[in-house]
């Protein structure tokens, strides 16, 4: 809501700071001078209200930045008497600003969709009834119905048998995992299995899911805002507006022209050509799926030294996946896999419909199988064209045939394997696991070559299978079964060598990201958390779009940077005429309009940056 009122405020000034330079120009040319005068002051006087009190809270904060020229010359124009070049200032500034509000304010309605994960209530066991509750209001020993798909709203204790739960957002294992009864359930996991009971352990607000978002919120607390591209030219600028317009009045006795410098030196290519170079570089970011949040994070993606990427979800799929097929009856692979597919079509687990998508990725015919019967986390036993058939884990149907595990060659660390009996024996195994996502070597060395001099891994996951996903990647460190807050000291680390920016996708990385100084969500698939939390957010389930977003933003950056030395440049050959009575304060304001048009033409190049990385365009 507090942004809301930002932008319409920016948004009334424009059009009240627009409407009276035009209504202005209208009365001057229909013969009324006065009236012309009145209507520019009154077009200029709100804007430099909202300027001046924008001044005072930068000062206090102990800011400085440009807007105190634009401030110096609206001011002295009004002065003056010189209401018309006060007017295009008042423009021009407020103009400035409203780009930079709607470029944030674009980024913020396209994440709305994204932030939907979050449990707000839960259900809960009331006298042999279910009850749907506020999750403030669950108290420690309640007893609550998780359902299949559900997010665990609180910590607790498994009550049920069992339950499956794919804790792959808070701990990055990429694998659903089964919990017998009386082990711990964390909030923020997903039910990937059938419904269970869960007893609650802790208050909503002393739980995982609610401890990491107080990370989120003290790593936000803790980030020194980033200094926008035109205040960092600011004090210089000033200085030497200052100088010349004060030399001007005190060797010529004018204050007229003190007023025409002012006027030209009015900073528009730092307020306009930077807003609208960035804002074009958000527009053609987001045209290759990647959402950055405003200005100031663009600028700050175009300064990254260190990446420090996190495994499940985002440098992997995040879904199992085949690896392989061992058989052992003489039955070809793609038989074994139809038979077991069509059997895991009646089954809701995350494995059993990575294996359905397998084999209809490779056009297999599925049967519709019968007599099903599902053990919940264990496997599937029925008949599929006249055969019965077990699919499950190497134990739960070794156990059913009387043969377990000899180790397949294909099974490597990180893999599941999903064991397949045709009519009570072993008939083979398919080996699962959460392979790198295609072209990962490709993307990293394009990274490089943009700029990144260090790359790093951070994980929740295990030693053992980080290392095994990662060989040959080239990466220059890896840190796994990390916590959220390890990550965070990761990232606070990595920060004294230069800029940071953090890729995840799962709540555990939401603090992380807020730490950095760049955070990038998979916001496809990832959780909201992470969304939320970060500055950029990459549309589409590809990692490779990071290139081109990096490289798409430090060419708007350095077209920004072209446009303000150009447009500083024509400034300061203006305030030298100025300064010599060459220019009245008006002509100074039309030669600073000319300027304006100029460095915006040259801003608006960054709406032709196309990435060089050549399947990012084929993909967009």
């Amino acid at each position: 809501m507090e942004y809301t009122g930002t932008a319409r405020v920016k948004t009334a000034l424009l059009l009240f700071a627009l409407t009276g330079l035009l209504a202005g120009i209208i009365l001057y040319f229909s013969g009324n001078s006065n009236l012309a005068t009145i209507a520019w002051f009154v077009g200029v006087l709100p804007v430099l209200v909202a300027l001046l009190l924008d001044i005072v809270r930068s000062l206090w904060r102990g800011e400085v930045g440009l807007d105190i020229v634009a401030a110096l010359s609206m001011s002295a124009a009004l002065t003056f008497g010189e209401t018309l070049a006060a007017a295009v200032v008042a423009v021009m500034y407020s103009g400035g600003t409203f780009l930079e509000s709607f470029a944030e304010g674009r980024a913020r309605r396209e994440m709305h969709n994204l932030l939907s994960r979050v449990p707000r209530a839960a259900t809960r066991h009331n006298n042999g009834s279910l009850e749907d509750v506020p999750l403030d209001d669950i108290k420690p020993g309640d007893i609550l119905l998780i359902r299949q798909g559900d997010v665990v709203p609180v910590d607790g204790i498994i009550v049920s048998d069992a339950a499956f739960l794919d804790t792959s957002a808070l701990t990055g294992e990429s694998l659903p995992a089964r919990l017998s009864h009386g082990a711990k359930a964390m909030s923020g996991s997903t039910n990937a299995g059938a419904p269970f009971d869960l007893s609650a352990t802790h208050l909503a607000k002393d739980s995982t899911y609610a401890g990491i978002v107080r990370l989120v919120e003290e790593a936000h607390r803790s980030k020194a805002p980033m200094a926008r591209l035109a205040d960092r030219w600011s004090l210089g600028f000033l200085a030497l507006t200052v100088t010349i317009a004060f030399a001007a009045w005190w060797f010529t006795g004018d204050p007229i022209r003190a007023v025409a410098v002012l006027v030209v030196a009015t900073p528009c290519p730092l307020i306009l050509a930077v807003p609208v170079a960035l804002v074009a570089g958000l527009s053609r970011a987001a045209h290759f799926g990647v959402l950055i949040k405003g200005a100031g994070p663009l600028e700050a993606m175009a300064r990254i030294r260190t990446l420090i990427l996190d495994k499940t979800g985002t440098l992997t799929d995040g879904r199992p996946q085949i690896v392989s097929i061992d058989t052992y009856d003489g039955r070809d692979d793609d038989d074994l896999l139809r038979l077991a597919a069509s059997l895991d079509q009646a089954s809701k687990h995350p494995v059993a419909q990575a294996i359905v998508a397998a084999a209809k990725q490779r056009d297999l015919v599925l049967l519709v199988p019968s007599d099903v019967t599902e053990i919940a986390g264990e496997g599937v036993v029925g008949w599929v064209e006249g055969h019965t058939l077990i699919v499950g884990g190497d134990k739960f149907v070794g156990q059913r045939v009387g043969r377990t595990l000899g180790g397949p060659s294909a099974f490597a660390q990180g893999s599941v394997l999903v064991a397949v009996a045709v009519d009570g024996q072993m008939a083979g195994h398919l080996v699962m696991a959460d392979p790198l996502r295609e072209g990962a070597g490709a993307m990293l060395a394009g990274l490089r070559r943009e700029g990144i001099a260090r790359i790093l891994l951070a994980t929740g996951d295990r030693v053992e299978v980080a290392e095994h996903v990662t060989e040959g990647l080239g990466l220059d460190g890896l840190r796994a079964g990390l916590t959220p807050d390890q990550k965070v000291s990761l990232v606070l680390a990595e920060r004294n060598n230069g800029p940071v920016m953090m890729v995840g996708d799962g709540v555990n990385d939401a603090p992380a990201l807020a730490a950095a100084d760049v955070g990038v969500a998979m916001g496809a698939r990832g959780a909201a958390a992470s969304a939320e939390a970060a500055e950029v957010v990459l549309l589409v389930d590809r990692i490779d779009r990071l290139g081109p977003g990096i490289e798409i933003a430090r060419r708007a950056r350095r077209i920004a940077v072209e446009s303000v030395v150009a447009g500083i440049g024509l400034s300061l050959v203006g305030m030298i005429a100025a300064a010599f009575g060459y220019l009245t304060p008006v002509e100074g304001a039309l030669l600073q309009e000319v300027i304006d048009v100029a460095v915006i033409l040259n801003a608006l190049r960054a709406l032709r940056i196309a990435p060089r990385d050549p399947m990012a365009l084929q993909a967009a």
